[in-house]
């Protein structure tokens, strides 16, 4: 049977020939069905481009979020641990305020949030204090921090009720360093180091050149000043509120009895009499004629 042509006669705008193109319906059925896998395998292709083009961009989106919250990271965890060293310094401060205005006891105050105990400090140390332990997460680390921020804000906002209520026991509280030095002794059994004795040492000694002023460390009247085999050449204010400070060791007094004195006033000067076995100043600071530590009432660093 003879073969079925298709004919497509192409006549031209110019005077060249008329071209005709034949070809069978088969190779037209071929032709249709080629053409319409390569616009397929065309539009697959595209949308594959297309595709990857925009998963891509997704990535490189992701990862720049992903820098971003690195960086946000490493700044949370930054500002945490300033956040919590920021804490830490004013927890400090806060337990000395508290027994300074005496609105709690150490033994009463310590453990609790932003509160706190007077340790014995260790020789040239500063009180020793550390926040609750704080969960591996920085989520947890901030709730822990913000509890402990609370407790020292209800705190403080009670102590500044009271220091504005007790202006006269604020200046006559001790408060400051006696003598500018370093603590080489605390407030603490200790072996005396002249007898070799273990014994309670009742206050702090505070090492100086020989000569440099002793101040009182808050408002008073001299109540004593008298040398004895002890603490030599020595100085007693009462402050009033049941409070009284010793200074011991002096090599020259500076003021009489009965005189009124303030804070920062120099009664003395830094010596070795008595028994002591080089240039200090021993402070001890008394509640109703008890001893306690003298590093809660020395606000200064």
């Amino acid at each position: 049977m003879a073969k079925k042509f298709c004919s497509i006669i192409i006549v031209p705008h110019t005077k060249t020939n008329v071209r005709t193109i034949s070809f069978t319906k088969k190779t037209l059925k071929a032709a249709v069905i080629g053409s319409t896998v390569l616009g397929l395998l065309l539009v697959v292709f595209i949308v594959d481009y297309v595709s990857m083009g925009l998963l891509r961009n997704k990535y490189k989106t992701m990862s720049r979020q992903l820098t971003e919250q690195s960086e946000k990271l490493a700044s949370y965890e930054k500002s945490i641990t300033e956040l919590k060293a920021s804490i830490e310094d004013t927890d400090a401060l806060t337990k000395k305020l508290n027994v300074w205005f005496g609105l709690k006891s150490p033994e009463v105050i310590k453990d609790k949030a932003g509160l706190g105990g007077g340790e014995p400090i260790a020789e040239g140390s500063g009180p020793q204090l550390s926040l609750p332990a704080a969960p591996g997460s920085s989520l947890g680390q901030l709730q822990s921090l913000n509890q402990k921020a609370d407790g020292l804000v209800s705190n403080l906002s009670q102590l500044v009720s009271l220091a504005e209520a007790n202006t006269a026991l604020r200046a006559s509280t001790p408060s400051i360093m006696p003598t500018r030095g370093w603590l080489n002794s605390p407030y603490a059994q200790r072996t005396d180091p002249i007898t070799g004795i273990w014994t309670m040492h009742w206050g702090v000694d505070i090492a100086t050149n020989m000569g440099n002023p002793i101040v009182a460390t808050g408002d008073g009247i001299i109540v004593r000043v008298q040398s004895d085999k002890y603490l030599g050449k020595n100085v007693v204010i009462s402050h009033g509120f049941g409070i009284t400070t010793v200074y011991g060791h002096m090599s020259a007094f500076n003021v009489r009895m009965g005189q009124k004195v303030r804070r920062g006033d120099v009664i003395g000067f830094i010596g070795m009499t008595g028994k002591a076995v080089g240039p200090h100043v021993h402070y001890e600071v008394r509640i109703d004629g008890k001893a306690v530590n003298p590093y809660n009432y020395i606000l200064e660093e």
